[in-house]
């Protein structure tokens, strides 16, 4: 008997592979199915829903003013904590200690205050001044020093029950308090950057502001963008807090009022769920492409797009062509 002969009888057989069993998962899905069946069945037969009335309030002008003010506060609160948080994170990384000092104490405090909190404090600041006026500090005790009385070195002045109203109170503390939490996403994206980054402007002469600006901050959004997103939606939430203030250009509040004049109260309530749902999702469509914008470069599939482009410019643009194909 030959070897090969010898060799052919000794292989072994072919594996029989057995896909494995997951009897665990098809129970889940049963019983998820189970589960969402009678949610749609809730849906469609409570009467307490009372859908026919619900959508024929939730589009009404009030409504949709109610809407605008949401999206105004939003927007506003987010520029007023973006860029407030960008200049007290740069506060917290300055080498003065004071400077440092300051920004720790503001992020403690509007960090620690319940937002609902800040948003009544604020609405009620008329009862420490009657007035806002803009002048010379302690312009009263200054002149009983001098011996002048009353004494005022004061340019203009307000009404603090026209400056405060209940919008501009909202806005104050859910801004304010948003700088406090961006300031610490823009500090940890800031350190993300390589130190590398920053000696090497340095070493070609720009100053501190144009390295922020040019090489610093460009770099860290890809840090900063993703908890950003999350803050906007956090906040487009957190407006309905400004309707105990109150403020009446508010959706949520608008919704409420409906409810409480009509006496359908818990119809009102889901209609304000799906609006902040329909906000919402408009708002993770807008993240994911500010992410995938900034995040050009990183990655493996970055990474190999940066490379092909510049082998493209190498190569006259062909392969540049290929990659966006």
């Amino acid at each position: 008997m030959s070897l090969e002969t010898q060799s052919e009888r000794a292989r072994p057989e072919p594996i029989k592979a057995v896909p494995v069993r997951h009897p665990g998962r098809w129970v889940a899905v049963g019983v998820i199915g189970v589960l969402v069946a009678m949610f749609v069945h809730l849906l469609v037969t409570n009467r307490a829903f009372n859908w026919s009335f619900m959508v024929d309030e939730m589009f009404r002008p009030p409504i949709i003013e109610g809407l605008r003010g949401t999206i105004a506060l939003t927007l506003l609160a987010m520029l007023i904590g973006v860029g407030l948080g960008v200049v007290i994170a740069v506060m917290r990384l300055s080498d003065n200690p004071i400077l440092r000092g300051v920004a720790w104490a503001y992020t403690w405090f509007f960090r620690a205050v319940p937002r609902l909190v800040l948003a009544i404090l604020f609405g009620n600041l008329g009862i420490l001044w009657s007035r806002i006026e803009v002048g010379l500090p302690f312009d009263r005790q200054i002149g009983a020093l001098f011996g002048i009385q009353d004494f005022e070195a004061r340019l203009f002045g307000f009404s603090a029950v026209d400056i405060l109203t209940g919008f501009v109170a909202g806005l104050l503390a859910l801004g304010l308090s948003e700088a406090a939490y961006m300031a610490e996403i823009v500090r940890a994206g800031i350190q993300s950057v390589d130190e590398g980054q920053t000696e090497a402007a340095q070493a070609l002469g720009m100053k501190r502001g144009q390295i922020l600006r040019r090489i610093v901050l460009p770099q860290a959004m890809r840090v900063i963008i993703p908890p950003t997103g999350n803050e906007t939606i956090a906040m487009l939430k957190d407006t309905s807090l400004v309707a105990f203030v109150p403020v009446s250009t508010e959706l949520f509040f608008q919704l409420k009022a409906v409810g409480n004049r009509t006496f359908q109260v818990f119809p009102m309530l889901v209609a304000a769920c799906l609006w902040y749902l329909l906000l919402t999702s408009v708002l993770l469509v807008g993240q994911y492409y500010l992410e995938r914008h900034f995040s050009r470069g990183h990655g493996r599939a970055g990474q190999a797009r940066v490379k092909l482009r510049g082998l493209a410019a190498e190569a006259g643009g062909t392969t540049g062509e290929a990659v966006q194909r």
